[in-house]
């Protein structure tokens, strides 16, 4: 296979290189494999990413090497990939964030290794103003993620109190998120930050052999830290359907209800990008509605 070549990806051409790189060494998963997989999912990744500033994590030499964070586009992205501003309320710093809003977009981003997207729960035009409400849940060992589930499984309890609907995804990685997608204009994070720790904190009252909600990581231990935190415009989740830097290629994959209730008892919820492209052709984008469902967040506290 040459070394580099140009490919043509909707009538943008693009140039993608070293595609025999093993970048998962346990899989002997390739460049090429991520790019394809990319390309692939974009169908439904797409819609989750456009307007959002992201944050690429780069591991130019698979996941065994070195990795770094870029948050500002780098100078040669392609002159048709726009960016978004995000910086401070009130601070002169601003930085420029790729928005990745085509599939050509997506093939360059995974031809520089970026095996994972993050973004906010902000998008342009403002992106100072979430669209949702994120529960990071993140268990210390020895829990794991049946222990996540059994957690996400009260946050559902309490949000059909409220008259909520969430929306739960793997991160990839060792832990779970749930989603309660606002769309409200009015809402700001401030709201949201305040709802998820009144809600955290009510789990944790109510099971606090279980569930923790303070920052003290050497109290997690054997608890599922609920990360209410990452509600502000300068932290990022990992995006629905990136890959994650795992051992092997696992991906950020969206689960049903009965799904996290059913790992709660096994913790069996981990899926492989091979895996996440047959269950989006059996079941679509599972995450569609965090898109567009408009919610009222009651005020809690």
């Amino acid at each position: 296979m040459a070394d580099r070549l140009s490919v043509e990806v909707e009538g943008r051409q693009l140039r993608v290189s070293n595609l025999d790189k093993v970048l998962y060494p346990e899989t002997g998963t390739t460049k090429a494999a991520v790019i394809d997989y990319y390309t692939r999912i974009a169908d439904v990744m797409l819609p989750h990413l456009r307007d959002r500033p992201l944050t690429m994590v780069r591991f130019p030499d698979g996941v065994d090497g070195n990795h770094f964070f870029e948050k500002r586009c780098p100078p040669h992205h392609p002159d048709w990939l726009p960016t978004v501003d995000l910086g401070r309320v009130g601070r002169d710093k601003v930085v420029s964030h790729c928005d990745l809003r085509e599939r050509a977009a997506l093939v360059w981003a995974a031809n520089l290794a970026a095996l994972e997207l993050h973004v906010p729960m902000g998008r342009a035009p403002d992106p100072h103003h979430p669209t949702m409400v994120v529960f990071d849940l993140d268990p210390g060992p020895p829990a794991g993620m049946a222990e996540a589930c059994r957690v996400a499984g009260w946050l559902f309890e309490v949000f059909d109190r409220l008259g909520l609907v969430g929306f739960a995804k793997t991160s990839g990685s060792k832990g779970l998120q749930v989603y309660v997608p606002v769309n409200d204009d009015e809402v700001d994070y401030d709201r949201t930050k305040g709802f998820a720790l009144a809600v955290g904190k009510l789990l944790e009252r109510v099971h606090p052999d279980h569930v923790l909600t303070s920052m003290d990581r050497q109290a997690r231990t054997g608890k599922v830290f609920v990360d209410w935190s990452q509600n502000v415009p300068l932290k990022t989740t990992v995006a629905v359907y990136s890959l994650r830097a795992r051992p092997r290629p696992t991906v950020s994959t969206p689960v049903t209800r009965d799904e996290v209730l059913a790992a709660a008892d096994d913790g069996a919820l981990s899926f492989t990008f091979d895996q996440v492209l047959e269950r989006v052709g059996e079941h679509g984008d599972l995450f569609a509605d965090v898109l567009t469902r408009h919610q009222d967040l009651p005020r809690l506290g």
